[in-house]
């Protein structure tokens, strides 16, 4: 008999969490999953689906208005903020049910409350110590906040999902992901939008011709942009927020939301206690195999800071309990890993941006710029920005990055092909699907003549 509780404990059951317990039962592991939140994680009921569930509803807005330039005739058409977040949790208490019997179907325990590890194998969770012969941390990120006069008065992501009432006016502060999806979501349902953010241009760390292109949607969208500046104080009266920037301008809203990072949920677990080493960031170091400097401890998802996406904590997950519970080692790879911004437009990208790859690569570049079809009618000035780049000694294709419509949905075939190793002469070759603007990645034959990134093609 083995002188645990439990042959794993795991900390969060969210998304990397679940993965791994619910494949560690299958294959006769004695599993705990202790939780403090709604089951589900981040993702499902903080992030990736509810966000996108409003990002759905608030496009419904502009297909309103283009259906007119169609002939459809749209009188009269208003939208219910309470009714949009009443459906919204309704689907998540769908899914925190679903979860829950995922995770009882496997044979897994779940334990409600807040587990801090007391030593390497000893979780303590109201007033309570389970054991167990190892133990995995998945707690996830949460929203960081700057230390400013009225932070307290920000909301984050997480609130913003909970709100009762759509504000008017709104203040977000961040040019990130996170600041550009809910920037849209508030945007298209009819709120005046204030954009804050810090650098020169949005969603630093991507292809700078993608920068450029979606800053530029952005403002047609109506939002009003404040680049190179941050917030120094939100202050409240009544029910009006006053914001301050750096430069001593002033605005008014009626909700200011912070969305300048995430950070590790590491705090108060334990973990350095019990010998497990974090870096800077309070992020949990690990090796390939997703092991932390404490043997029988392990991590995985966004608490680990890699590369912070659901699809990879899931991975993640598999591949712990493949190599740990099923004697099938199994490593991530972390190379060519497609992500997608929900903004409106949306952005996607898979590979190496051009000045990465210009660090390692002499490379050439494809571009273009075109007004989708559907907006020759609608009358909308939106443009879909589509880039390639391309190794110039093997002729591989490096990285595909595309801002507007479907994106996301293009952009994962286009990840298989990288995958595969394609190469531009393979693009070529392949016959586009007529009409559509994916046909686009096939038919970007000439390479642009500026080797300098953040321009556009007419």
């Amino acid at each position: 008999m083995s002188r645990f509780d439990f042959d794993l404990i795991t900390l969060g059951a969210g998304s990397g969490g679940v993965r791994a317990s619910r494949m560690a039962g299958k294959y006769g592991a004695k599993v705990a999953v202790i939780e403090s939140s709604r089951i589900g994680g981040t993702c499902v009921m903080r992030g990736c689906v509810p966000k996108k569930l409003l990002v759905m509803g608030a496009h419904f807005g502009e297909a309103l208005d283009d259906a007119l330039g169609f002939g459809w005739s749209v009188e009269g058409a208003t939208h219910d903020w309470s009714k949009l977040i009443a459906a919204k949790d309704k689907e998540l208490d769908r899914l925190e049910v679903a979860y829950r019997n995922l995770l009882s179907n496997a044979g897994n325990t779940l334990v409600e409350g807040r587990g801090v590890l007391a030593d390497a194998h000893t979780v303590e969770v109201n007033g309570k110590r389970l054991t167990a012969a190892k133990i995995l941390i998945a707690t996830g990120g949460w929203p960081v906040v700057p230390d400013i006069p009225g932070r307290e008065l920000m909301i984050t992501s997480n609130e913003a999902l909970d709100l009762q009432q759509r504000p008017q006016r709104i203040v977000i502060f961040g040019g990130g992901y996170i600041a550009l999806e809910f920037a849209g979501i508030f945007r298209a349902l009819g709120s005046e939008v204030h954009l804050v953010f810090r650098a020169d241009q949005v969603l630093r760390g991507f292809d700078a011709d993608v920068r450029a292109h979606m800053q530029s949607e952005l403002a047609k969208k109506g939002m009003t942009l404040y680049a190179g500046r941050k917030i120094i104080s939100v202050a409240k009266a009544a029910s009006e927020y006053t914001v301050v920037l750096d430069n001593g301008t002033t605005l008014a809203a009626d909700a200011v939301m912070c969305a300048t990072g995430r950070a590790p949920n590491t705090s108060g677990l334990g973990l350095k206690e019990t010998g497990v080493r974090m870096n800077e960031r309070g992020a949990v170091v690990v090796d390939g195999w997703s092991g932390t400097t404490v043997q029988n401890i392990f991590a995985l998802g966004d608490v680990t800071d890699r590369i912070n996406l659901t699809p990879v904590a899931i991975n993640e997950g598999r591949m712990f309990a493949e190599t740990q519970f099923n004697k099938n080692p199994m490593r991530m790879e972390y190379n060519l890993v497609a992500s997608a911004v929900f903004s409106q437009p949306p952005v996607c990208v898979v590979g190496l941006s051009e000045e990465d790859a210009r660090k390692t690569h002499d490379v050439a570049i494809f571009r273009t710029s075109f007004r989708p079809m559907v907006h020759t009618l609608s009358g909308r000035d939106q443009r879909t920005m589509m880039k390639l780049v391309v190794d110039k000694k093997s002729d591989r294709v490096l990285g595909c990055h595309m801002v507007g419509d479907d994106a996301p949905e293009i952009i994962q075939g286009l990840a298989v092909a990288l995958k595969a190793g394609a190469t531009k002469a393979q693009f070529d070759a392949t016959v586009g699907i007529h009409p559509t603007a994916a046909e686009e990645f096939v038919t970007m034959r000439e390479p642009i003549n500026t080797p300098t990134p953040g321009g556009e093609t007419a």
